[in-house]
């Protein structure tokens, strides 16, 4: 397997030899640990590059196999405290499972914390001259610091190991130390007394900040669960077992175990497993997950199903065809995870910021404990050492790392909900800035099949029953592609067919066949001109109104007079106009552009609302028109559904499939639409604006608790006031910032787009 890269400037295909693979991370408690995970995987021997995505708990690596294996990778995590979960078969089953178990562990260690805490902070700010007071709070401190607070000690060692410093580095530190100088105030009270300073105590400080830590960390994880529920409802879509049919005989099998060519027996209300084509059977199935549409969907002979959809009252049979990572609806959950798991370019910037975030922090404690002592006066040390530890606890880079990943999740999971898979995060934080939307005309504004829109019967003829019998039984015969439109509209009157002989296909004319000793024709003008056929005036009349309003015109004659035309249009979308209306009123130039000749593209643009439009063109024209426009500093979304608009949509800022495409244009695309309503384009404009949004407030109150907390942390107010910050504050400072950051993205659930 190797990586296919498109480059954008010469539009080759460069392959290479590395793979791509994403794995999922055990024991990540920070953005800091995602930043380490991250600068190991990438100094890993083989590995060309890799990201680490905190929220989602997963990392992605390219790297060369001839290299680097898997279990390379999985010992260069394991040798910083952390896991990384190698086995592709069961990956999502263990890391639901270690989650779960970190869940109850961290959940049941909160719990302890939090008990063993309050009788401390109980004594130590109510009862500070009990006898054995100090002693009794050390007991209890003990175990919230050395077992239940164990984790933070444990990777902050790991890390130290490597060069590296996180979160755990900063609680361990500030911790560590509260813990040791109060246990040595209670022990040896004498030191401080022979030299006329009272020693103070801290235990509550310690105690109180793992169990507020630990608290801000449960929160975290359950917040961290619920922004990955779409991708769960995904999966909960296919079924576990599946009936197959072999020799015969029905047989339960696990649906890991279908194979393409097997025939599947799919029952009343079950959901279908995988994709396929029903052979036997008929019955209607409830495709809303994929289209978005709920009315269902009729299946009969030769019919496509997908994996996920709901079967509704009948039953039948059907060949697998694309079963595991291949069905429909395995591609969507890869979309939604490798979004999810995808950087926006404001999460590199802040990535970055927390990878040297832990070792200034570090610094300017140091720095405010060499400050205090030299200019604290009689309580140097002992506010040298509070103001330290303070700074370490209130400075937590958390909040920070959160601040994007998680209003990323929360937007993508929005976005599947409303029919919008988002491929790529970066697409997400561009769309608030698209100011130009280009759309392709067939199958994106149109309905991209053409249908028969009118049918105009010459006087006399129009009910006549045999003459539809005879244009059915020629349409039938017929390879044309517009000749199945007018079999599909007359087998809505239950048209039968008539027995026709001597039937002939004139190339690029029409067809011609004998009913009854008379000859009968459908084809072009030119086939009627060339024959010297007589269109009657009225017919004349409404087959050139007819294409002016760029319908294609059929005509049916016998060998006298034209008997019909028949108008045939790809008829626009039904929310084609008010998402186009939708998008203006957004303040965003709409194009169109298409391959199509002038009158239709004008007749298709004049329906839609569009006043930019352009016909005729090629796909590589449709990329230098996009070109053009960003070198008008405009932000280009390109919407489309072809091949010919791969081209285009590889050089848009932003690109949107229509999810009934092809392959290739939904590979390229960003951004993929699971339903044919155009709306979905505003929609997703607005979900970026929104989600954008959210980050800046997220990132506004990771900085802001930092910017207010660590100068406050460090006494700046001593001078003034006398105010020092208790580090027990300082933690619950620090906790409630991640959960204030988190609990602003989960906002994203409950916004309207």
């Amino acid at each position: 397997m190797s990586a296919i890269t498109i480059d954008k400037e010469n539009k080759n295909t460069v392959r290479q030899s590395t793979v791509r693979k994403t794995f999922p991370v055990l024991e990540m408690t920070c953005a800091a640990c995602a930043i380490s995970v991250e600068s190991m995987l990438k100094s890993a021997a083989g590995v060309k590059d890799a990201g680490v995505n905190f929220a989602n708990q997963t990392a992605w690596v390219e790297y060369d196999p001839a290299i680097a294996t898997t279990t390379d990778l999985q010992k260069t995590v394991r040798s910083i405290g952390y896991d990384l979960v190698i086995d592709e078969a069961n990956s999502n089953e263990i890391k639901e499972a270690a989650q779960r178990e970190h869940y109850k562990a961290l959940q049941q260690r909160t719990i302890w914390a939090s008990v063993l805490s309050v009788p401390v902070v109980i004594i130590g700010m109510f009862f500070m001259d009990m006898p054995y007071g100090n002693y009794i709070s050390m007991l209890l401190t003990l175990p919230v610091v050395a077992w239940f607070g164990r984790s933070f000690f444990i990777n902050a060692w790991k890390q130290a190991r490597h060069g590296k410093a996180n979160m755990d580095t900063l609680v361990a530190l500030s911790t560590g130390i509260a813990f040791l100088f109060s246990a040595f105030n209670t022990i040896n009270p004498g030191f401080w007394h022979a030299r006329g300073i009272h020693p103070h105590v801290y235990f509550e400080a310690a105690a109180v900040i793992i169990a507020f830590i630990s608290l801000g960390k449960l929160l975290e994880e359950r917040a961290k669960y619920n922004t990955s529920s779409a991708i769960k409802k995904l999966m909960g879509l296919q079924p576990k077992t599946v009936r197959v049919i072999m020799n015969g005989r029905e047989q339960e099998l696990p649906v890991s175990a279908v194979q393409p060519g097997h025939t599947i027996l799919v029952r009343p209300g079950e959901k279908i497993p995988v994709d396929g084509s029903v052979i036997a059977g008929s019955s209607y199935v409830d495709e809303s997950m994929i289209t978005g549409e709920p009315v269902p969907v009729q299946k009969e002979k030769d019919s496509k199903v997908f994996a996920g959809t709901v079967n509704q009252k009948g039953s039948f049979q059907f060949l697998a065809e694309k079963v595991g990572n291949d069905t429909m609806l395995a591609h969507i959950i890869q979309m939604v995870q490798e979004a999810q798991g995808s950087k926006a370019p404001v999460q590199k910037l802040v990535d970055k910021i927390a990878g040297i975030f832990v070792p200034i922090v570090i610094g300017i404690s140091i720095l405010t404990f060499i400050t205090w002592m030299l200019v604290g006066g009689d309580n140097a040390f002992t506010n040298a050492l509070l103001t330290a530890v303070t700074v370490l606890v209130i400075a937590c880079p958390c909040a920070l790392g959160l601040a994007t990943p998680t209003a990323i999740m929360v937007g993508i999971g929005k976005g599947a909900e409303h029919n919008i898979l988002i491929k790529d995060a970066e697409s997400l934080e561009l769309g608030y800035k698209v100011d130009a939307v280009i759309l392709d005309k067939t199958g994106t504004i149109t309905e991209g099949k053409p249908v028969v829109s009118q049918m105009t019967w010459s006087a006399g003829e129009k009910d006549s029953s045999t003459l539809k019998q005879v244009l059915y039984s020629l349409e039938v015969k017929s390879e044309h592609p517009l000749a199945e439109a007018v079999v599909n509209e007359l087998k809505k009157e239950a048209i039968s067919a008539a027995q026709v002989t001597g039937f002939e296909s004139l190339t690029a004319r029409g067809v011609t066949g004998i009913y009854n000793g008379l000859r009968y024709y459908v084809g072009n003008r030119q086939l009627i001109d060339e024959r010297q056929i007589r269109i009657g005036e009225d017919l004349q009349q409404a087959a050139s109104l007819l294409q002016q309003q760029a319908h294609t015109v059929i005509y049916f004659a016998d060998q006298h007079q034209v008997l019909a035309i028949i108008a045939i249009a790809d008829k626009i979308k039904p929310t084609s106009l008010k998402a186009v209306q939708q998008l203006q009123q957004m303040g965003i130039e709409v194009y169109m552009l298409t391959g199509d000749n002038e009158q239709t593209a004008a007749a298709v643009a004049r329906q839609a609302g569009i006043t930019h439009y352009t016909a005729g063109m090629l796909p590589a024209e449709k990329a230098d028109f996009i070109k053009e426009l960003q070198q008008q500093n405009k932000v280009v979304a390109m919407v489309g559904d072809g091949i010919n608009d791969s081209q285009a949509l590889a050089q848009a800022d932003v690109s949107i499939a229509m999810g009934k495409g092809s392959d290739i244009a939904m590979d390229v695309a960003k951004m993929t639409l699971i339903t044919s309503d155009l709306q979905s384009i505003p929609r997703a404009l607005v979900l970026s604006r929104k989600t954008v949004r959210t980050i800046r407030q997220n990132l506004f109150w990771a900085f802001i608790y930092n910017l207010l907390g660590i100068p406050l942390a460090a006494g700046v107010l001593y001078a003034f006031n006398g105010f020092l910050l208790n580090p027990m504050i300082a933690g619950a400072a620090m906790a409630l910032s991640s959960v204030s950051v988190v609990t602003n993205s989960l906002r994203l659930k409950t916004t309207k787009l």
